[in-house]
């Protein structure tokens, strides 16, 4: 069986969470040259065929199927997809803070943006753009909070880097001191991904 099939089932199974090239590497036991060729050529498959509705792209360093952009609006429509709702403003800064930011308490982001901000970190939470990935060795062991890979695919980001400059927070202009948000002091523990 050609290896470009092993991989294609592996990332059709593998969902919005998608797979990375060490994954399918170990998974399918093949070197990892012959999986960047067979993720090459998939790529190249899907881009040429005009009928695919599929496109292969990397998010965070994890490879997964997607919708392409000109049909991606039929799929959504057809699903009635609860994510289709538009963020409100609060949604929007929060998530902004916590992107730019992670990873970051709870207390740090109420503190930049003046207000709590508990329920619309749930609610982040629930719509699987938030997540806990670590937490601060301080008492109380307060949760560490940074975006997930369905953020990465919901915005169209690779990576990171790849997020938009933005002017310095100063929502809250006397909290907002960069020191305040800093965490090379802090003593983290972050959650291993194999463990989500």
């Amino acid at each position: 069986m050609k290896l470009i099939k092993r991989v294609y089932a592996i990332l059709f199974v593998a969902g919005q969470e998608g797979v990375s090239r060490e994954q399918l590497a170990n998974s399918l036991q093949v070197p990892m040259k012959e999986i960047d060729e067979a993720l090459q050529q998939l790529k190249l498959n899907f881009d040429n065929d005009d009928e695919s509705p599929i496109e292969l792209v990397n998010f965070n360093q994890h490879f997964l199927l997607v919708t392409k952009k000109d049909v991606a609006k039929d799929v959504e429509v057809y699903a009635q997809s609860p994510y289709k709702n538009t963020l409100t403003r609060a949604a929007i800064e929060t998530l902004a803070i916590i992107a730019y930011r992670q990873p970051i308490t709870r207390l740090a982001v109420d503190e930049i943006r003046g207000v709590s901000s508990a329920n619309m970190i749930q609610k982040l939470i629930g719509r699987d753009l938030v997540k806990e990935v670590g937490r601060v060795e301080a008492p109380g062991r307060p949760v560490l909070y940074g975006i997930t890979n369905y953020f990465m695919d919901y915005f169209g980001l690779e990576s990171l880097e790849d997020l938009p400059e933005v002017e310095p927070l100063a929502l809250n202009s006397e909290s907002a001191v960069e020191d305040l948000f800093s965490t090379k002091n802090w003593q983290i523990e972050l959650f291993d991904e194999l463990e989500q």
